[in-house]
This record gives C-alpha cells, sequence and structure tokens, in this order.
C-alpha cells in the first residue's frame, strides 16, 4: 500500500505568497494530500462526475470572467453549486478580488479561500511544482549525497567503507554537499528522483576518529545544497581480489529506486585510491554517455571490431538502498 503524505495550507501559503480571503480554521491544521491542481471550469457550468474534493482549485480570468457574465442570481447558484462540492481550498489567481456571493458561500461551507497575485499558468505551474516535491513518494536511505559537476551522485555501500571521507575530499575541491549518513529520496515525477538530508541531519557529516562536524560552518554555505535530482549511484565496495571488475564500461549496470532506472557504477576500494577524483571522472564520463559517447567503443573500433556488435548490455542489480 502507498503511503499518503500531506503538507498543512500555511506552507503553501508560505511558499506560494498567497492571501488569505477566508480560512475556516489554523491552516496549520488544513492538511492537503493531492499533487493534483484543478482550474474548475467545468464544475461551475454544473458538470461535476469526476470532480475530486482533494485537489486544490484555481480559479483565473477566464473562471472568473465567466461568472462575471451571469445574472447576480446564476452566479450566486454556480459558486454555491461549486462549493458546496467541498474542495479542500480556492486560490484566486491574478490578484482577482472575489465577490462576495464567493467569500459567504466559502464562510457557508469553511472552504478556505485564498488570492494569488500569479498569472493563473504561473499560479498552476508553480504550486503543481511545489506539491510534486512535498507529496512525492519516497524513500529513507543509508548513503551520501553529493553534487559533482551539476550531477547528483549518491554515493552507497557499507558502513566504513569510505563514503564520508570521500564526501569530504569533494567539498574540498569544490563540489557540494546534500545529505550525509541518510538521504531522503523522492520520485517527483515519472523520470525523476531528488534527494535531501532531513532536517535534523542537514550538513552534518560523521568522520569516524574525528567525530561529527557541520560541513557548512567549516566550509562554508557554498559547500552545501539543499536537494539534487539523482543522476548516478556509485556502489564503493572493499576490494575483493577473486572478483572480476568492470574494466571497459561495457556493460550498463543500474538499479531501480521507487520504480525508476538510475545508472549505478561499482568501485573497488583500498588503500592508494584516490576516491574523490575516481568520483568526479565517473560523473563527467556519465555525462559523456548521456550525450551519446563511449570511450570504450570508440576504442574497439579503432582496434578492428564491428561497431554493430559493440552495443553495452544492461544490466540490474540490488543497490542495496
Amino acid at each position: 500500500m502507498i503511503e499518503e503524505y500531506t503538507i498543512p495550507l500555511s506552507k503553501i501559503i508560505e511558499n506560494q505568497g498567497l492571501r488569505p480571503v477566508y480560512l475556516p480554521r489554523d491552516p496549520e491544521n488544513i492538511m492537503i494530500c493531492s499533487r493534483d491542481v484543478n482550474r474548475p471550469g467545468m464544475e461551475l457550468n454544473g458538470f461535476v462526475d469526476y470532480f475530486d474534493p482533494k485537489r486544490v482549485a484555481i480559479l483565473g480570468m477566464s473562471e472568473m470572467g465567466m461568472l462575471n457574465r451571469l445574472r447576480d442570481e446564476q452566479k450566486a447558484e454556480d459558486v454555491e453549486r461549486f462549493f458546496a462540492l467541498h474542495p479542500v481550498a480556492v486560490i484566486v489567481a491574478r490578484g482577482l478580488e472575489p465577490f462576495p456571493a464567493m467569500v459567504e458561500a466559502a464562510e457557508r461551507y469553511e472552504i478556505p479561500l485564498l488570492s494569488s497575485q500569479d498569472s493563473t499558468s504561473s499560479a498552476l505551474a508553480s504550486l503543481v511544482a511545489f506539491l510534486n516535491v512535498e507529496l512525492a513518494p519516497r524513500i529513507t536511505r543509508h548513503g551520501v549525497l553529493m553534487d559533482v559537476y551539476g550531477q547528483g551522485i549518491l554515493l552507497v555501500g557499507d558502513s566504513g567503507v569510505g563514503k564520508s571521507e570521500a564526501a569530504i575530499e569533494l567539498i574540498k575541491r569544490g563540489h557540494r554537499l546534500i545529505a550525509d549518513d541518510a538521504v531522503e529520496i523522492r520520485r517527483v515525477s515519472s523520470i525523476s528522483l531528488v534527494g535531501q538530508a532531513p532536517d535534523n541531519i542537514r550538513h552534518f557529516i560523521e568522520l569516524r576518529g574525528i567525530g561529527v562536524i557541520n560541513a557548512q560552518r567549516i566550509f562554508g554555505v557554498g559547500a552545501v545544497k539543499l536537494s539534487q535530482k539523482i543522476e548516478l549511484a556509485i556502489k564503493l565496495e572493499n576490494w575483493d581480489s577473486s572478483k572480476v571488475y568492470d574494466r571497459m564500461g561495457m556493460e550498463n549496470e543500474y538499479a531501480e529506486i521507487l520504480g525508476i532506472r538510475v545508472p549505478v557504477i561499482t568501485i573497488p576500494v583500498k588503500p592508494g585510491r584516490n576516491l574523490a577524483v575516481i568520483i568526479e571522472v565517473a560523473a563527467m564520463n556519465d555525462r559523456q554517455k548521456k550525450m551519446g559517447y563511449n570511450a570504450a567503443q570508440e576504442l574497439l573500433v579503432n582496434l578492428g571490431m564491428d561497431p554493430d556488435e559493440l552495443e553495452p548490455t544492461d544490466v540490474k542489480m540490488d543497490l542495496d538502498v
């Protein structure tokens, strides 16, 4: 069963810069659970078969203009019918002033009525983007998330393998920390995962032998970032001499996180290897592959192999996150 997340209306009001016209109670106690937003033109005209009261409704120039062309009695009747459906909240965009019948209906049915200065399209797009992040399906997993050359790199591996040490070295090389130890991963769309740190451990890193440090306080605000899209996972594991590691890069290893495919690279760890530099190269090489260039394929073609036989094979693996 998929867990349902909620967000208080107060947070939406603050984030979107909305002006309350009428609130039936403290917006901190009014919970929003749907990522979808509704423009209720059809409902105002009486077609309510597919109306979802969990959605926030936004009225723009078209809806308000249509209502204002009606006689006062018809306008009041249409507004009454819509508010009787008990939408979770109603926003009037473009700074348009809700007319008295709308305010009265909101008070009668105890529906939050809000006003936005943004254009209807901007208000809708901004609200959907915000809700997609705040209400996204999520998991929290052990690992480190870094922004390396603008790419979100998720470092995973057994405790003590060196993830936090690699993160410190990457920070000193100009990259940014998103999360250490626990990464909250959210599926914000059908193709995107975004990671961030839980609020109570944000910017902290644990280093064995030193203890807990605050990366923002030590390295400055340029060393940290609140969230990042996850584009590559790197699995760090202790070097196993009996294991054959990929030396050509002709296998596309991947894992599925929340149903989304994420490329994976396995890097063996042993004394003397500079993990930070290897991770930087992995990030740049992954970007080249996404742009259509594969160095291993070019090398094998130069060695006389048939390019039609050099398509990388997909290998699904358990990332254990």
